[in-house]
């Protein structure tokens, strides 16, 4: 059976790159019938904190991201944490000791530096020299009376070392590119090219997905996997998320974490859509999918090697759509909060006004590319005290745009229907043929005089909802100006 996991360092906000691992992982582990197990790795003390732990599940599960064994559901592990697995690390670094695979080392760092330089000066690369690698007993007790805490440190092979990588193809590590490394600190905390083995053995990962920062680790764990006779795990290493620029994604280039994404009011849908797409492909060409579609498709032999570009206007096309074509209820709900922010809706929200309301999220939602969007469209719906943009003063000063407001004004007070598409077809066509104005020089200055904009949506969308009276009393004022 396929496992999957996803393992992230509780030591900040989760990003687009985190999140785009994680749902790869997710999708195959989900496309092939396995389970995807998430993993914290909070051995960095001074870094990882319980509120980020607690925030980047809360994503996972706003993102519909679920897991079938960690933190909150359990598994066979005792523990997800590896903060509560040092015994577990411990356990197996006297084992690799015992087996003469691992030592204790009391160097200091000024000993570790002067050693990489004399490796330098013989023609090795900048590796430690194993000097604790053959300590006495003597030695060291001298070094312990002398109060230094010892990490340990595990014994390099001597040999090349390759694997197959699913993204990357055959990727071969030659001998001597590390010396002896730290697989246990001082303080007794793991270092990530130990524990991850030890945590993806013991947890029965088939198959390691994640970024591509982690190719070069993977020749020290693949030899903590050869000492410790763990079977290895198929690695899928993924290209980065490049910005625009084409330089690594960062805050320089925007929004980065999933929170902010979701605080703008992008549906998380939307994300897992487009985020599939960074670095993978549909093997039908199709770019809009939903999760359900995404792991009946998804397999790790369509990731592309190459970096993907994280495109923000890609994201909104995305956006949109499942803004458009969600349940009005929801989206309704979701974009309440933003409303309410404009201060131009007074809570709690009686009944009448909330039916207004809904009316008026069913029109504006066509022009969000995130909720957030929806204060930008609402304001002349709600209030006459908008702001009229200059190309819309500019049509309204003309001659020909208070004839046609003057004739509107007119059969509007005429009128006793529901200006809806049809009746306001019946109207445009019998002041058309009065006035001979026609075209934009007819539309715009009606929209102009009851939005405050030239660009919208359509005028017989806006007078159901406003109502004839607020229309008339703004084309007044305007005439009256």
């Amino acid at each position: 059976m396929v496992k999957t996991r996803f393992a992230p360092s509780p030591t900040g906000k989760l990003h687009v790159g985190n999140v785009r691992t994680a749902l790869f992982a997710y999708l195959y582990a989900k496309h092939t019938g396995g389970k995807f197990v998430l993993r914290i790795e909070d051995t960095d003390l001074d870094r990882s904190h319980s509120d980020y732990i607690d925030k980047l599940m809360e994503d996972m599960k706003w993102l519909s991201l679920e897991w079938d064994e960690g933190p909150l559901v359990g598994g066979p592990e005792k523990s997800y944490l590896q903060s509560e697995r040092l015994d577990i690390y411990k356990e197996y670094a006297e084992k690799l000791i015992e087996d003469g695979r691992a030592y204790y080392c009391y160097c200091t760092p000024e000993e570790i530096e002067a050693g990489k330089k004399e490796m330098e000066a013989q023609g090795k690369g900048p590796i430690y020299n194993g000097k604790c690698r053959n300590l006495t007993s003597a030695q060291k007790r001298q070094y312990e009376a002398e109060g230094r805490k010892p990490v340990v440190r595990f014994i390099a092979y001597e040999e090349d070392f390759s694997f197959k990588d699913i993204v990357k193809g055959e990727v071969n590590f030659p001998s001597g590119m590390v010396g002896d490394f730290v697989i246990l600190r001082a303080n007794g905390m793991p270092v990530y090219n130990y524990s991850v083995v030890i945590d993806d053995a013991l947890m029965g990962i088939t198959h390691v997905i994640r970024a591509d920062e982690h190719l070069s680790n993977t020749v020290r764990q693949l030899m903590i996997y050869k000492a410790l006779k763990f079977k290895v795990p198929e690695f899928a290493h993924l290209a980065l998320v490049l910005g625009p620029d084409r330089q690594k994604l960062s805050k320089r280039h925007g929004a980065t974490s999933i929170d902010e994404f979701r605080k703008a009011g992008y549906l998380p849908e939307a994300l897992i859509n487009y985020l599939a797409l960074l670095g993978w492909s549909s093997p039908d060409g199709r770019e809009l999918l939903s999760k359900e579609e995404l792991i009946s498709l998804f397999d790790l032999d369509r990731i592309s090697p190459s970096p993907a570009i994280f495109d923000i206007d890609k994201l909104n096309w995305v956006s949109k759509h499942y803004i458009i074509n969600s349940d009005s209820e929801r989206i309704y709900k979701l974009a309440l909060p933003y409303i309410v922010e404009t201060g131009l809706v007074a809570t709690p929200i009686d009944e009448k006004k909330e039916k207004f309301l809904k009316a008026v999220v069913e029109i504006a939602k066509g022009y969000c590319s995130h909720l957030s969007e929806i204060k930008e469209h609402i304001d002349y719906f709600i209030t006459d005290d908008f702001e009229i943009t200059k190309e819309a003063r500019d049509v309204l000063e003309k001659e020909e745009s208070k004839i046609v407001l003057k004739h509107f004004k007119e059969a509007l007070l005429k009128e006793e229907r529901v200006v809806v598409d049809s009746v306001f077809t019946e109207i445009a066509k019998k002041i058309i043929s009065e006035t001979n104005i026609k075209g934009k020089n007819f539309f715009m200055p009606i929209r102009a005089a009851i939005t405050g904009r030239i660009h919208g949506p359509e005028i017989y969308y806006i007078l159901p909802v406003i109502g004839k009276e607020v229309a008339i009393r703004r084309i007044e004022k305007i005439l009256n100006s």
